[in-house]
């Protein structure tokens, strides 16, 4: 009697795991399908909608003999390309993609805590943070990447029905990043460093001589200013949310940061890919014009 009634028992545990898996399954039809025909409608939606609002025309057939203006990477590489155009190249291209994947990679040391892993905004202040740091970033590189490109030069020639060209000279090095290198006055010795003759003396240890001759104006306009602006504004940023009691522990923090470098990496892709012409000039995409034959 007690073996029939444990069997039973344990023939109603089965059933009931079985009934919480069936319960627990997605079908390809509907589940699956149906998101991803309201996915493939939504995208034709977009894309019509694009097609309709920009002007996008047909060029020659292409020729591989002949490099076009602009030469773009893959859309997944613009945002390097996009930092290409504001610091050094190995700076841009080397050193921050490696900075950038060593720190995504140290988050969970930093963070050591066990209390909600897995879960998305897993704090009280989530929400809060994701905004702040998604805003700031957006805020911050939209009004570096205009001002790099002269484009307040632009705004004050409308407000003051100046032309570009009549902007003040004395402002001149405030035109953009580049003008703080050729518009001041640097000191010629400024501008050849010979720290392989004097500094770097390899030539003491049996070695062959460097020539290494250091642009200081170059090196502070392609890499102290990148690097005190990509260091120095998230350490305020978490600075500034941290004075406001925003962010109290550490996944606060990292949920601030990674919100702003996300924001980041999407603005400079949408930049490089629709608002960078000719010669990489900043553009209104929907200003393109058919060439003239």
């Amino acid at each position: 009697m007690v073996s029939a009634t444990q069997e039973q028992a344990a023939s109603q545990a089965v059933r009931g795991r079985a009934k919480r898996q069936r319960d627990e399954e997605l079908l390809v039809w509907p589940d699956l399908v149906f998101i991803e025909f309201i996915a493939a409608v939504l995208f034709t939606i977009t894309i019509f909608s694009l097609s309709v609002a920009i002007n996008a025309p047909l060029l020659d057939r292409a020729n591989p003999t002949v490099t076009p203006n602009p030469a773009k990477a893959p859309w997944y590489f613009l945002n390097l390309q996009e930092l290409l155009l504001h610091m050094h190249p190995a700076l841009a291209g080397v050193i921050v993609p490696t900075v950038a994947l060593i720190a995504l990679g140290a988050i969970p040391y930093f963070d050591r805590s066990n209390e909600g892993q897995g879960e998305w905004l897993s704090t009280p202040r989530a929400w809060p943070l994701t905004i702040l740091g998604a805003t700031v970033g957006i805020v911050g590189t939209t009004l570096l990447i205009l001002w790099d490109g002269s484009k307040h030069v632009v705004l004050w020639a409308k407000l003051t029905g100046h032309d570009v060209s009549d902007w003040p000279t004395k402002l001149n090095w405030l035109r953009s990043s580049r003008s703080l290198q050729t518009e001041v006055n640097w000191p010629d010795s400024w501008r050849h460093v010979p720290l392989g003759s004097k500094v770097l003396r390899t030539d003491l240890l049996g070695l062959p001589k460097i020539n290494l001759n250091v642009d200081i104006p170059a090196m502070v306009v392609e890499q102290i200013i990148p690097v005190s602006m990509m260091v120095g504004l998230p350490i305020l940023l978490s600075l500034f949310a941290w004075k406001i009691g925003l962010a109290r522990t550490r996944r606060d923090h990292m949920i601030l940061q990674f919100s702003g470098f996300i924001a980041v990496y999407v603005l400079m892709t949408i930049v490089g890919t629709a608002f960078r012409g000719q010669g990489m000039e900043l553009f209104y995409p929907w200003q393109i014009k058919p060439p003239v034959s």
